[in-house]
């Protein structure tokens, strides 16, 4: 009994029986313990729960960046922790009060641990799921613990959060350091994607050749073509980016103002072939920045542009009605290196280019006045020019200052002229100490002209009214390589005539009355050209350079002429080695 107790110095709160009848009034079952054990218990529980939760945080911090991508697709609703801990609430009427962890962005669900009851020595009741917890710790009371219903729960439950406890590591020297947090290394994270996105290229012009082409056109890399489409202005919606835009063969009869001058980035504009006029494309190129090559042939232009852009490199006006050109034009052009203009009314067949109207051009490069209506070569032509054009006008002569300065003309083509021997100025072209190429086809030559440039590699006389080919006709050009004596009325070639031709590759004597293969041809000659000629015989040394063969000669062509090989003297091609081939038929 208690007095027992008390004589014998044992305090009643520890009598076995009182134990046990209190117990029975808790109604809890439990087995008896005393205080002491308790508390004992309830401490190994609460630091077996802050490892368990310090592992759980380390456990978040290594699945949250797989996770990282479902993020957007995640509302709190729907998280799968969330989703599954009211599950497990229904399940097993927790109470609506009970706080849970919920992760910001759940990690791939692992199997789940079966849900207990709670525990009978009282420890808390913990659900895990996704590496989160739920915990509720009931009130300890001597009293009996009513049951909990739905409306009852709020006020008779203590909801607690499970402590987030991070394990420290050591360094080298012995100080321990605290990792980051899972938040440190979120805000980390999301500065790292600010920065990347901040990279991203801005882009100046809604039309892009990735995403957009207009429906009468075919966009490809940076190319649009709209060619042949039948079009009577240019489409609308043409990519912005644009570097080539080609528009010929369509009925374009007028250009907006400033249309083009959005394009930064056009090179090489088209509008070969078309309808447009003078007053169509008036302030249609003067603002576009980068545009190097236009070409605008083939339409009905009586003039040249003036307001075109500084950047242009390449102008062609071929096939229009141009009749005049002014110094205005040229004006904004410093960068002009290609002017074409073949094929207009250039110098209405008696008026000659005004002096100097091409002289702004101080860069150019060729000019091609080809099939115009000029009667002279113009005077005061860029210094710059390397190659001029004049096929197909009605030039009569050469003044004598033509190509003063121009020392490095390089190209000359003449053909189709009206040019006989005393238009050919005596030093004329002797100027042009770099020409390499002298086109005088289709003229009216009586004679090979004297005082050629000595540094010429290609001289084409055919299509002329030459006869004969004196000894000393081209001793100067020992640089010639290609000559063309075809189509002349040429019945007599002086022996020798080409034999100082010592790198003569090619000799066209075709298309006249020659009676006999030339005697001396150059040792290096390639290929000699005799057809449709009357010759009747081939003389033993004719391919023969003194007691040595031609070795270099290849190729003989002899057809549609006169020669009887019944009577061809077995001698005739005793010089010739090799791989020769000879052409009678």
């Amino acid at each position: 009994t208690d007095e027992e107790q008390r004589s014998e110095g044992i305090p009643p709160e520890t009598n076995p029986m009182r134990i046990a009848v209190k117990n029975e009034n808790t109604g809890d079952g439990l087995t008896s313990q005393t205080d002491t054990e308790k508390q004992m218990t309830e401490e190994k529980t609460e630091e077996h729960e802050i490892t368990k939760t310090a592992n759980t945080e380390e456990m978040l911090d290594r699945n949250q960046a797989h996770v990282k991508g479902n993020e957007e697709r995640l509302t709190p609703e729907t998280f799968p922790t969330r989703i599954i801990l009211q599950e497990e609430t229904k399940r097993d009427s927790v109470p609506d009060t009970v706080d849970y962890v919920d992760t910001e962005f759940a990690p791939n669900p692992t199997p789940k641990s079966n849900p207990s009851t709670t525990q009978p020595t009282g420890k808390p009741r913990t659900v895990m799921e996704n590496d989160t917890k739920l915990t509720a710790k009931q009130n300890k009371t001597s009293s009996p613990q009513p049951q909990l219903t739905k409306a009852s729960a709020r006020p008779q439950l203590a909801t607690t959060r499970t402590p987030s406890v991070r394990p420290r590591k050591s360094n080298k020297s012995g100080k321990s350091k605290t990792t980051k947090t899972s938040k440190q290394k979120k805000r980390k994270k999301d500065n790292k994607t600010q920065k990347k996105k901040e990279i991203r290229p801005t882009t100046p012009a809604p039309y892009f050749m990735d995403n957009y082409c207009p429906p009468e056109c075919a966009c490809y890399g940076r190319v649009v073509q709209c060619s042949d489409k039948g079009v009577n202005r240019v489409p609308h919606g043409i990519p912005f980016n644009a570097r080539y835009i080609l528009l010929m063969n369509n009925h374009i009869n007028s250009i907006q103002l400033d249309l083009f001058n959005e394009y930064i980035s056009m090179e090489f504009l088209v509008l070969s072939n078309n309808q447009l006029t003078d007053g169509a494309i008036e302030g249609a190129f003067d603002g576009v920045p980068a545009l190097k090559r236009l070409y605008l042939d083939r339409n009905l232009l009586q003039s040249v542009p003036t307001d075109l852009p500084v950047s242009l490199e390449e102008l062609r006006l071929d096939n229009n009605h141009v009749r005049v050109i002014s110094e205005a034009a040229w004006a904004q052009c410093p960068s002009l290196l290609v002017l074409s203009l073949s094929h207009n009314s250039l110098g209405n067949g008696s008026e000659p280019l005004p002096n100097a109207v091409l002289s702004p051009l101080c860069n150019l490069r060729t000019l091609n006045l080809d099939h115009n209506q000029l009667t002279s070569v113009p005077l005061g032509l860029p210094l710059s020019i390397k190659e001029l054009y004049l096929k197909g006008n009605l030039i009569e002569q050469f003044h004598s200052g033509a190509f003063n300065g121009i020392s490095g003309l390089q190209v000359l083509d003449l053909s189709a002229n009206r040019l006989t021997n005393n238009g050919l100025l005596r030093d004329s072209l002797l100027n042009a100490t770099h020409l390499e190429s002298l086109n005088l086809e289709g003229n009216r030559l009586k004679q090979v002209p004297r005082h050629l440039p000595l540094s010429l590699k290609t001289l084409n006389l055919q299509g002329n009214y030459i006869s004969s080919v004196k000894r000393a006709a081209f001793s100067n050009l020992k640089n010639l390589e290609h000559l063309g004596l075809a189509r002349n009325k040429l019945f007599k070639v002086a022996p020798g005539a080409f034999r100082t031709l010592l790198v003569l590759h090619q000799l066209d004597l075709s298309h006249n009355t020659l009676r006999q293969v030339p005697r001396q041809l150059p040792q290096g000659l390639h290929s000699v050209a005799l057809t449709h000629n009357k010759i009747q015989s081939v003389p033993r040394d004719a391919f023969c350079w003194g007691n040595k063969s031609l070795s270099e000669l290849v190729q003989i062509q002899l057809e549609h002429n006169s020669i009887d090989l019944g009577k061809l003297d077995a001698q005739a091609f005793r010089c010739l080695r090799g791989s020769q081939v000879v052409h009678f038929y």
